[in-house]
């Protein structure tokens, strides 16, 4: 070891800058405020359209059916029962009776988190209908939250993913994922039915089950799920090895599984239900047919299982009407095509019916749902441009959370990271480094290359750190921690590269007196972590915290300077399975304080301002929603948490189908409220389809590809 380092070495012990502590005091007292990115999601723009099924399908024919506030998404068009009718105003039932009102159930997330609404629209005959584009036309609107965040029974406001909405007389019948599944790694979502008139609500799925896609059947007696009974999720991001179970809608008793591997049930008659999976003797996703005995015992031995869909194309989250054995509706993806589609397929006839595609071909359309009398299939597509209303991009959207001192913010765009006063935020666009004020006035690019994660110097104002070069990159590939002045008048003169060795390092984080950063490097051959000087870099000093034949990364600094948190798959190397872990700088204490399950991933640590818990992202939740359900996630089941340093308080913040992830936690309070980004993006509905549904199989001897 040469003089340098030895002095760099003998400077981790010296006492934090006074200016740190000064910083952390000064908050105490205020709330805290986490910003978190969602992989697309300010993309989603989700609205609920519907086409006739007696009309030959044309974009005058469409009729958006829900306000464009939010994301709407997931519908179900009921049955007017005497309980719905009575949540209404006693006026709108004037109006009903010289109209043939839509009602319509759904999922939206106007107020940050998932609820389910009830939307009656009327005003003029059917004909009228067909010629309006939106609803926003039609005379009246009548909305009617059926399920927020309040629990009547506790009385206290319940954070949960809430999905898949279906109505039996006097109960609605959905997934939510406000109870705690006890285990890690292993999903928190259940079914549960909740009477309209008094919001009492029972829990339909035992205890260390996970239940999605609830569909009950036209008598309302029974409900089919897809579930993972016995098995638990053990990690897939496509198709889901659920099996589908029936039960009593009542209380959920007389539980019986009827078809091995199979997901998204929906039923025709009491005793046919259709659900899709993938073919194990072709590959392709498909719809199939499940007929239950009509006497004696139900099993899976005594069900009969018959393929719908041919192979050839990806045909998925099929949708039946009570009694018509004419035709279902489903989502497709054919080969030669990027978009997700709706079409009927005709049951006698055996082909596909085209709908979607002829209206609007370069649109994703998702999760098809069918009217009670088959007129009408609805389904849930991003808006964007057309269609009348358009959203405000949001740069910070409020996410409703269960406490006052807790403000919780999705991020339009990713890595986040505050200055040290507050009054900006550091970003990724990939490509591109930018940063804004927390209002989201003043945006400016400070970076145009390729670079992943933001990290502030404490001490010299306008110093942002970043990685730059690719993600997810082997050891060997070349990406270097970088300096950059943002507030520099020359740009060319504003990125210093503080790595050279051509390796890959990453994740830098400073140290809260400025003089050192950690960062992982993968300059011995696996990516281990360092700390190097924060002004010249690795010719500065170089001393080398953590060492082994496995993955350590994704490191943070506490603001006290005592702990460096990071993310590591030391217990099991290449295994994709990270855990959190804590090290003193001098490389001391290390422990693990938290794994998420056999084979799980917590990921993105970042301290607190007090530096007494840590934010982080983490699939301990398991997986809320069925993958197919959704656009593309790289992994559909991160959500966000906060932990002690000593392992206790675990506390789940967000609840969605979505990936969350690369959190940040603000040195000050932020209010909750929505900030609008001033600088417009033009880039509406670009995300895309689930990439697993690229690949075709083989068909006939041949490859078949996008």
């Amino acid at each position: 070891m040469n003089i340098a380092q030895i002095i760099f070495f003998a400077s981790l012990l010296l006492p934090l800058h006074a200016t740190t502590l000064e910083h952390q005091n000064s908050n105490a007292g205020d709330g805290d405020t986490i910003i978190f990115t969602t992989l697309g999601r300010s993309r989603y723009e989700f609205d609920i359209f519907t086409l006739s099924t007696t009309h030959p399908p044309s974009d005058s024919n469409e009729l958006r059916i829900t306000d464009g506030e939010s994301v709407n998404f997931n519908g179900y068009f009921p049955s007017p029962t005497p309980a719905l009718i009575s949540l209404l105003p006693d006026e709108t039932l004037i109006q009903m009776e010289d109209s043939s009102p839509l009602h319509l159930i759904y999922v939206t997330e106007r107020n940050g988190t998932s609820s389910i609404y009830y939307d009656l629209i009327y005003g003029g005959d059917s004909d009228s209908k067909m010629k309006r584009r939106s609803v926003l036309e039609a005379p009246s609107r009548v909305q009617v939250p059926l399920l927020s965040g309040f629990d009547h029974q506790s009385g206290m406001t319940v954070n949960s993913f809430k999905d898949k909405p279906s109505l039996s007389g006097e109960f609605l019948v959905y997934v939510s994922t406000h109870e705690n599944s006890g285990e890690p790694r292993t999903s928190w979502t259940a079914v549960y039915s909740t009477e309209l008139k008094t919001g009492l609500t029972r829990r339909l799925t035992p205890s260390g089950v996970a239940d999605f896609s609830p569909a009950v059947s036209p008598s309302g007696n029974l409900t089919a799920v897809a579930s993972y009974g016995e098995r638990g999720w053990t990690g897939e991001v496509e198709e889901l090895s659920t099996d589908i179970y029936v039960f009593s809608t009542r209380d959920g008793t007389h539980r019986v599984k009827v078809v091995e591997h199979g997901g998204w049930p929906c039923w025709v008659d009491e005793t046919t239900l259709y659900f899709h999976r993938r073919s194990e003797e072709d590959g392709w996703i498909s719809v199939y047919r499940a007929i239950l005995p009509e006497n004696g015992p139900l099993t899976t031995e005594s069900v009969t299982i018959q393929r719908v869909t041919p192979p050839g194309v990806h045909a998925f989250t099929p949708a039946t009407s009570p009694n018509n054995h004419e035709f279902i509706a489903v989502a497709t993806r054919r080969p030669g095509s990027d978009y997700r589609h709706v079409e009927l397929f005709d049951l006698k006839r055996n082909e596909f019916i085209e709908l979607t595609r002829l209206v609007a071909p370069k649109s994703y359309h998702l999760n098809p749902f069918l009217s009670p009398d088959s007129s009408r299939v609805g389904y849930h597509s991003c808006r964007g441009e057309a269609n009348g209303r358009r959203s405000p991009l949001l740069f910070l959207e409020n996410i409703q959370t269960t406490t006052t001192d807790l403000s919780l913010f999705r991020i339009d765009g990713s890595f986040p990271s505050f200055s040290p006063g507050g009054d900006r935020i550091a970003y990724v666009k990939m490509p591109g480094v930018f940063v804004v004020k927390p209002d989201g006035s003043g945006q400016r690019e400070v970076y145009n290359g390729m670079a992943f994660s933001t990290a502030w110097d404490p001490v010299r104002p306008g110093v942002v750190y970043s990685s730059s070069g690719p993600t997810f990159a082997t050891e060997r590939t070349e990406v270097d921690v970088i300096s950059i002045e943002v507030d520099a008048a020359d740009k060319s003169s504003s990125v210093r590269r503080l790595t050279t060795n051509g390796k890959n390092n990453a994740f830098p984080w400073p140290s809260p007196d400025g003089k050192r950063i950690v960062f992982r490097s993968g300059r011995t051959g696996h990516k281990n972590l360092y700390i190097m000087d924060a002004e010249k870099g690795e010719s500065g000093g170089l001393w080398r915290l953590t060492e082994g034949a496995w993955t350590d990364t994704m490191c943070n600094w506490s603001p006290d300077g005592e702990w460096i948190a990071f993310a590591s798959d030391r217990e099991s190397p290449g295994s994709g399975s990270f855990e959190l872990f804590l090290i003193h700088p001098n490389g001391t204490g290390l422990r693990k304080l938290i794994q998420s399950g056999t084979g799980g991933r917590t990921n993105h640590p970042i301290f607190s301002p007090d530096s007494k818990s840590l934010v982080f992202t983490s699939d301990y939740a398991g997986i809320s929603a069925e993958p197919i359900s959704n656009p593309h996630h790289y992994q559909p089941y991160g959500d966000i948490f906060t932990v002690k340093l000593d392992g206790s308080n675990l506390r789940r913040l967000t609840h969605n189908s979505y990936e969350d992830g690369t959190p940040a936690w603000a040195p000050r309070f932020i209010h909750p409220n929505n900030v609008v980004l001033q600088r417009r993006n033009n880039s509406r509905c670009s995300f895309e389809d689930c990439h697993w549904l690229n690949k075709y199989p083989t068909l006939k001897g041949r490859k078949i590809s996008c």
